[in-house]
């Protein structure tokens, strides 16, 4: 069927279009068409990356269990070098930490501890890296540890840890026998835990035995 005049000019209005910006058109769908792509592989690879550090986290618990410090802490070094963007990276940091340090490695842990505090991908697995890290520096006591530890202390507290940032501060002046500071950094966290419903009771015992040591709560 022949096409109108009023067709035929809507015709060449449409090819004039298409010829004048047909570069520009199949440049921007295989834009669109590469952006999908590469975001389609990248939730692929995020997902093959969790199930594959999920199961070497699944071997790190299964080598704890037996009491293969080796097989423990290879594991996790694995879990480092390979999986580092991913959560498990970051809890078997602060698992092997604890494995070394109760083997008395203290050395080991502190490395894995940096490892958590730079690292983690997730704030509450990296505000806990940071206050444990904090702890065992505050426990070797040299010059240098206090100096680290109290590098660590003075960084903006991660949201919702400020309680444990006063605590731990008052942890570093005990071990210097600054019992005045001490206490005033207790008597902050004291206050902040008991604005927050969030932390253990554990917590708040544990902390109420240290301001007991320093004297208590002033009035």
């Amino acid at each position: 069927m022949p096409l109108d005049l009023e067709e035929q000019e809507q015709l060449d209005q449409l090819k004039a279009f298409w010829q004048k910006y047909r570069n520009l058109i199949t440049g921007l769908i295989t834009v669109a068409l590469f952006a999908y792509a590469a975001y389609s592989g990248y939730q692929w690879w995020r997902n093959s990356q969790a199930a594959s550090a999920s199961q070497l986290y699944e071997t790190m618990i299964g080598a704890i269990n037996k009491g293969d410090k080796a097989q423990t802490l290879l594991a996790a070094d694995d879990l480092q070098k390979q999986f580092a963007n991913t959560t498990y990276a970051a809890m078997s940091s602060l698992l092997a930490a604890k494995i070394a340090s109760d083997a008395g490695d203290t050395a080991k842990a502190v490395d894995y501890l940096r490892w958590g505090a730079k690292n983690a991908s997730d704030e509450g697995y990296l505000a806990l890296a940071k206050l444990r890290l904090a702890a065992q520096l505050i426990e070797r006591g040299t010059e240098k540890d206090f100096s680290e530890a109290d590098a660590i202390l003075k960084e903006k507290p991660v949201n919702g840890f400020e309680a444990l940032w006063l605590e731990r501060r008052g942890d570093w002046y005990l071990a210097q026998k600054k019992t005045i500071e001490a206490r005033t950094s207790y008597e902050a966290a004291w206050k902040q835990l008991n604005q927050t419903k969030e932390f253990p009771e554990e917590a708040r015992r544990l902390l109420k035995v240290k301001l007991d040591a320093v004297g208590g709560v002033t009035q």
